[in-house]
């Protein structure tokens, strides 16, 4: 969200003699209680140790004490992406509050509802220097869409308040609440509900009937249409009235990586994913339309490749709640700006209302688009090495767990993987870092799921370099009895890195071995690691021992699992298309390599 419809910092109210007198540090946890919060993830620290005390005394939140800011920051993530409420994260200033700063740009780039609460120094120490002082209102303004700096007591909350209201509405996203140390301390009436005021904020939620019904006779009319589909799409809860809209049409859908599960993977209508390391389906369906339909999507430079060469005959109709992305990337022929649950319910009425009983002919749309799927299934080929395909691995925890399954992914290969070879038939199941790119994302991000859906079996799919960045957090999910299933995908390297340098660098692997999977020298050995946060540890080395692996810890309940499955160094991620180039590369290489498949 662009910083001029960032809210401002609301006016407090006015006083009540009846109000009950609470510290400024009472009223945030007051008024977290009152917004329905149940769960929050922090570390405490000198300016917000005011907060940390009635915390204590509350019966109806939970305090995680995590072992990182960071930590709490993608544990809010987490919570929020699996459960759809907005997630909660608390640190001290200085150094605590910049720990948080990854995690609040991770969720700006990926749209989710998160509100950071950060202690700052005594206001008359602000500006000098003072001990663990920081700027962190001025550090996130970029990526937050509003950072509130609190100096009063009789203000926070309206601020806490404002920062749910800002979070979970219109475009979601991260909100930071700092509040100085005299404000915590200060004691004033408390009245709730506060009034906010947000002057310039006003989400569009209703789009506008005209653009509606130009965008169902571009549908009704399209020979090739295709229904691109974001992120915005679970963001909105839409899940529901895109099946619809997509049933109604018949067209072919594809998500994007922050899309997986907004559409079943087993739906005959799903082409898969696209972009970068898309199916080659998805991929040739977007750049061959007449019609893409762009619902919650950002045209990301991983989709599109060279934007100018991307789908160059379609006709665009762009739907986003946020207005700054439409057009942004690709002109949109009809801009629509709403909520998107209510305009794929109103687009699927008006495209209804357009064919009137009758059906577009897509047959020969359709015809090509089967004979792609017949001729590129998404695969992968054996290890020459004698070491796990990873591919494999990922895959059978899918097929065993199933799609009531939660699965939170680290960043690279095997997040590819992890998106390609697990079916995802229901929205929230998937878990990531797509904008940001977060390594050390899973393990806290699937810490805060398991708390959101404790019923729910949760998978942290991480690989050796990224699980290395926060793996202290299974020492939060033992105390805490969170018993989340961390599969490592240990190929022993930074292996999105090492695939880049194999392709783009003849093989010149400069620094990209981290020595995790060797067998003589394991450094470190993520099974006695493991053990020692008291979680159960396993490792795989061989494919007859992955099934039992895997069973043991979905039986598991009683203390998190870690399982090291040692994989090829070897093994890439496909199909892939080179960054900068247009998606008819992928034409371009079918038509000139006859044996071009998956691992071409």
């Amino acid at each position: 969200m662009s910083s001029d419809t960032a809210a401002a910092v609301p006016r407090p109210p006015s006083r009540t003699p009846s109000a009950p007198t609470l510290s400024g540090a009472q009223a945030v946890v007051r008024s977290l209680e009152l917004l329905g919060v149940t769960d929050v993830f922090g570390l405490p620290g000198g300016a917000i140790l005011p907060v940390y005390d009635p915390l204590m005394d509350t019966t109806q939140i939970r305090h995680i004490l995590v072992r990182h800011e960071q930590g709490a920051g993608h544990a809010a993530e987490g919570y929020a992406s699996a459960s759809g409420r907005t997630g909660v994260a608390i640190a001290t200033s200085g150094p605590g509050a910049t720990n948080l700063v990854t995690a609040i740009a991770d969720a700006y780039m990926d749209s989710v509802p998160i509100v950071c609460i950060t202690g700052q120094v005594f206001s008359t120490l602000m500006g000098t220097d003072a001990f663990q002082e920081a700027d962190i209102v001025g550090i996130t303004m970029p990526i937050t869409k509003h950072s509130f700096l609190v100096k009063k007591a009789e203000e926070i909350p309206a601020a806490i308040a404002a920062a749910f209201e800002i979070a979970s509405t219109g475009r979601p996203g991260p909100v930071l609440v700092d509040i100085t140390k005299d404000a915590q301390q200060a004691e004033v009436p408390f009245v709730w509900p506060p009034k906010v005021e947000l002057p310039g904020y006003r989400p569009v939620t209703k789009a506008h009937g005209k653009q509606i019904q130009a965008a169902a006779t571009l549908l009704a009319e399209a020979k090739k249409p295709v229904l691109y589909v974001g992120g915005g799409v679970i963001r909105a809860h839409a899940a529901k009235e895109l099946l619809s809209l997509a049933e109604s049409t018949g067209a072919p859908v594809v998500t994007t990586l922050m899309a997986r599960g907004a559409f079943p993977d087993s739906h005959p209508q799903h082409l898969g994913m696209p972009g970068m390391h898309g199916t080659v389906p998805a991929v040739l369906a977007l750049q061959e339309s007449d019609l893409l339909i762009s619902l919650g999507a950002r045209f990301d430079d991983r989709v599109t490749g060279k934007a100018s060469l991307f789908a160059p005959h379609a006709k665009v109709v762009h739907v986003d709640i946020d207005p700054a992305e439409i057009s942004k990337i690709r002109t949109a022929d009809v801009p629509i700006v709403g909520d998107l649950r209510d305009v794929l319910v109103d687009l699927d009425a008006a495209y209804r209302g357009t064919i009137d009983g009758g059906t577009p002919d897509t047959e020969e749309w359709w015809s090509y688009l089967d004979g792609l799927r017949d001729e590129f299934p998404l695969g992968f080929t054996p290890t020459s090495d004698g070491l796990l395909a990873p591919q494999y691995v990922i895959q059978r925890i899918g097929e065993l767990t199933g799609p009531e399954g939660v699965y939170a992914a680290g960043v690279g290969q095997h997040q590819m993987w992890a998106a390609q070879f697990i079916t995802y038939d229901r929205p929230n199941s998937w878990l990531n870092s797509g904008g940001a790119g977060t390594m050390g994302y899973s393990v806290p991000a699937a810490m805060g799921a398991k708390v959101a859906e404790p019923d729910r079996v949760v998978w942290a799919i991480d690989g050796d370099g990224c699980f290395q960045m926060t793996n202290q957090e299974l020492a939060t999910c033992v105390i805490n009895e969170i018993p989340i299933k961390v599969a490592i995908i240990n190929n022993s390297s930074l292996g999105m890195v090492r695939q880049w340098q194999t392709l783009f660098y003849s093989g010149r692997y400069s620094n990209t071995d981290l020595n995790t999977g060797h067998a003589t020298k394991r450094v470190p050995d993520f099974v006695k690691l493991a053990e020692a946060y008291g979680c159960l540890a396993i490792r795989v080395e061989k494919e007859e021992e992955v099934d039992a692996a895997i069973t043991l810890a979905l039986e598991t309940n009683d203390r998190p699992v870690v399982i090291d499955f040692v994989v090829s160094a070897d093994a890439m991620v496909w199909p892939m298309v080179p960054q900068g180039v247009s998606n008819s590369y992928v034409q371009y290489a079918r038509e000139h390599a006859p044996d071009f498949d998956e691992e071409d």
